[in-house]
């Protein structure tokens, strides 16, 4: 599939549903608000959804969208590579055939739609949003570019993970010249935390455990700690990138609990090591530098899961 075939299905469709991922980054709000925003600018309604409350520190992206009121015709799906990571919510699109169109930049799609479109090379699925636009000769405004601009900036780790192109870069720069408030989203998105992510940040720093002569750290984040922490959900990004700015570590993985007996795994990786791969094992997946999935079990069983499956990667180089 190819920007042609997208262009003439948006120019078709109406009444558009754009969904978004649960646990929402930058990358996939900036994505289905910027989607939205084109949409309604060519007469044509459309909402964007989430299975989960938006987070405060996105609100500059969508302060001026409210839901519209239709009878949806078109459901898209936008940064969303697995039915899984709709949400409890959102379920009700995960059925077969649901989903007309993704948009997509992980290696792992499932390909769930009827449409797919999936450009692993993109940094983010911004970035494939801004040169879809930029190929239908759309006319951008200010918000619109903040949109592709947040979600390029986050997904890039402001543009320092391994998936930063030469194309990223550009697609900033030219989202630049609509007077997107670079600097303040930049220093909004890195460099202030809140009192709460300090307190988590210094308790999974604390109790990180390190294996294989230090080349994996293992972070663990309990519900316990997290009220205790009094953190909110949508402070949580980026922490999973913690384990890997220790000199040495190779690969962090971090296992956050979801629930009882549910734990979310993140896993960050230096140059030799598939992020990817490691997660596909247990039906995740992701980008080769990060990737994700989600265990069952009790805390132990799952840390000896991952442990295993990590000394099988490190033991096995010494084989």
């Amino acid at each position: 599939m190819d920007f042609s075939k997208i262009s003439s299905f948006l120019e078709s469709c109406d009444n558009v549903t754009i969904l978004t991922h649960k646990a929402p980054d930058g990358d996939t709000l900036g994505a289905g608000f910027a989607l939205c925003r084109y949409l309604r600018s060519a007469g044509k309604k459309a909402n964007v959804l989430n299975s989960e409350e938006l987070p405060e520190r996105y609100s500059f992206l969508y302060s001026w969208y409210q839901p519209q009121q239709f009878e949806e015709q078109t459901v898209i799906a936008v940064d969303i590579a697995d039915l899984k990571l709709l949400g409890s919510k959102l379920s009700a699109y995960a059925e077969e055939g649901r989903i007309d169109l993704c948009i997509d930049h992980h290696v792992s799609n499932k390909y769930f739609a009827k449409l797919t479109y999936v450009n692993a090379s993109a940094s983010a699925a911004c970035q494939i949003i801004y040169e879809l636009l930029s190929y239908m000769g759309a006319q951008l405004d200010k918000e619109t570019a903040t949109c592709l601009y947040t979600g390029i900036a986050t997904d890039t780790g402001c543009f320092k993970f391994e998936n930063t192109t030469a194309a990223a870069h550009i697609a900033a720069a030219e989202l630049m010249k609509y007077h997107v408030e670079f600097a303040s989203i930049n220093r909004k998105m890195f460099d202030v935390k809140s009192r709460a992510r300090m307190n988590i940040e210094q308790m999974v720093t604390n109790e990180m455990e390190y294996l294989f002569d230090g080349r994996c750290a293992v972070m663990t984040l309990t519900s316990d700690m997290i009220e205790k922490s009094g953190i909110e959900p949508a402070e949580f990004e980026g922490l999973a990138s913690i384990p890997l700015q220790v000199e040495g570590v190779e690969m962090g993985i971090t296992i956050k609990q979801r629930h009882e007996k549910v734990f979310k795994l993140s896993v960050r990786t230096a140059e030799k090591i598939d992020a990817s791969a490691f997660c596909q094992k247990f039906g995740g997946g992701g980008h080769i530098r990060a990737a994700g999935c989600e265990l069952n079990g009790t805390l132990e069983e799952v840390r000896k899961l991952v442990e295993d499956s990590a000394a099988e990667l490190f033991e096995g180089e010494n084989s």
